[in-house]
């Protein structure tokens, strides 16, 4: 009896064994490792991901040094007011009746000005030239800086000077000289230009 229920019993042991819980596998120490360093590349990425970006700052680039720019030579202005200079009183048709740029004769003896600017600001500056023994005459205009000093070849002869000082907060006028005012050699005279009057200083 019980040989003929043998089989069914051992068949039926097979099949509660084998649907029966697994045991748990077991890791090698391979295994492991490689999870171990899986685990540490994730974290690694997990924080780099978690750093804020930073954004670019625009590095500012060197200002450029200021380039220097030489000052121009003293240039003829015909542009300043010939009412600035002496009325004249001739009314014959002389060429020295009336206002004209200084054009300087052949002959004409000539004499070396010192125009010195000591109006404490840049100037503008006129002189005219009373007839001479050689027929010359008129005006001819300078510009000079705050304290400037430049030398001139003039005709010898007698000088009226006029100046506008260009002085942003308190612009004037200046004058001096006259029929009497000459220069009658050819040393070096010096034309001092002040705030309200101009000078010439014999050498």
């Amino acid at each position: 009896m019980i040989k003929r229920f043998l089989p069914v019993l051992l068949m039926l042991t097979t099949i509660i064994t084998a649907c029966g819980p697994q045991g748990t596998p077991t890791m090698t120490s391979a295994d492991v490792q490689g999870t171990a360093v899986s685990a540490a590349w994730t974290m690694v990425a997990m924080t780099q991901a978690a750093i804020p970006t930073s954004t670019p700052t625009e590095i500012p680039s060197p200002t450029p040094l200021p380039t220097f720019t030489p000052l121009p030579p003293p240039t003829i202005d015909i542009a300043l007011v010939p009412a600035l200079l002496p009325t004249s009183t001739q009314t014959s048709g002389d060429p020295c009746d009336g206002y004209k740029n200084l054009v300087v004769s052949q002959g004409a003896r000539m004499t070396r000005l010192r125009l010195q600017n000591e109006a404490g600001a840049p100037v503008t500056l006129s002189i005219y030239l009373y007839k001479t023994p050689f027929g010359d005459c008129g005006y001819s205009g300078f510009t000079l800086t705050k304290g400037g000093k430049v030398f001139i070849d003039y005709p010898q002869g007698c000088y009226f000077f006029a100046a506008i000082i260009n002085n942003p907060k308190s612009p004037s006028k200046a004058f001096g000289g006259g029929e009497s005012t000459c220069a009658n050699n050819d040393d070096l005279w010096m034309v001092r230009i002040g705030k309200e009057s101009i000078n010439l200083a014999s050498p």
